[in-house]
């Protein structure tokens, strides 16, 4: 049977999502291990994940899913939560586990990746109990060109040049949402949400955003190298801890099988006849 993992971790001590060979400690080889000791297995559950994310990358609604035999979910199932709780270092939680709806699969069946990216401009720095979470930015930045410059970037686009390509896979995603807002504290926080993301594709596209906000560049220039599809020197790759994965978005139960197929599907975009 297969089960849902709703978690949420600070990614400050961890080399990324996935395991590695190195044996750097990462956030899947944690869980898998606590999820083998909890349950008295020889080896460890192998988890799938809504999305991998990087070293030093925060979660706060990273989703798994991990297939497991019906008599160990019902031997640990109402007591594995809890013993989780125990066995798990104190910058991993798992919230909640249960059987998933047939169909589901943590990675293919989303629908959208929901991601935050915070930075302050404030003359004096990062709030010290932030600063494992916000990024400091030692410029003033203009909220509305910023805004300016994201919304020329929604839409499905090859976000190649926001993108750190990987061989075999496609860098075509559908950009849903991408907004700045400056809160009460003075820190801005941008809003991103995707079908998909590329390796690198946010802290690039904030990268970016954030020379349009320091005056560097004019609010059309983000689009530009979007059109021109090749990395450009100025496109900075931001530091990782100001990034946050902050939901992820599934269909209806019914849905989720054809959501599962439909994702698997290498994308291409649509030809466009005279476009000059």
């Amino acid at each position: 049977m297969r089960l849902r993992l709703d978690l949420s971790y600070d990614g400050s001590e961890f080399s990324g999502w996935a395991k590695q060979p190195s044996g750097r400690r990462t956030v899947q080889g944690e869980i898998e291990e606590a999820l083998r000791v909890v349950t008295r297995s020889a080896l460890p559950p192998e988890l799938t994940v809504a999305g991998r994310t990087d070293s030093g990358v925060h979660a706060r609604g990273q989703v798994a899913h991990v297939d497991v035999s019906e008599e160990l979910w019902a031997e640990h199932g109402e007591k594995l939560l809890k013993r989780l709780a125990g066995r798990l270092p104190r910058d991993v939680r798992v919230w909640r586990i249960a059987p998933a709806p047939e169909g589901f699969d943590a990675r293919f069946s989303a629908v959208w990746r929901r991601y935050a990216y915070r930075v302050t401009d404030a003359p004096g720095g990062v709030d010290p109990l932030l600063r494992g979470h916000v990024l400091w930015h030692d410029w003033p930045l203009d909220l509305d060109a910023m805004n300016e410059a994201a919304r020329g970037l929604l839409g499905e686009h090859d976000f190649a040049a926001y993108c750190k390509k990987r061989e075999g896979a496609t860098t075509i995603r559908t950009l849903q949402e991408l907004r700045w807002e400056r809160r009460a504290d003075g820190v801005l926080e941008a809003t991103v949400r995707a079908d998909a993301f590329c390796h690198n594709m946010v802290r690039s596209l904030v990268g970016a955003m954030l020379f349009v906000g320091d005056g560097h560049r004019p609010p059309d220039w983000p689009a530009k190298v979007l059109a021109a599809g090749v990395r450009d020197s100025a496109v900075h790759v931001v530091r990782p801890h100001g990034l946050t994965l902050e939901e992820v978005g599934y269909p209806a139960d019914e849905l989720l099988a054809a959501r599962s197929v439909e994702a698997r599907n290498k994308r291409t975009l649509p030809a466009c006849g005279g476009c000059g």
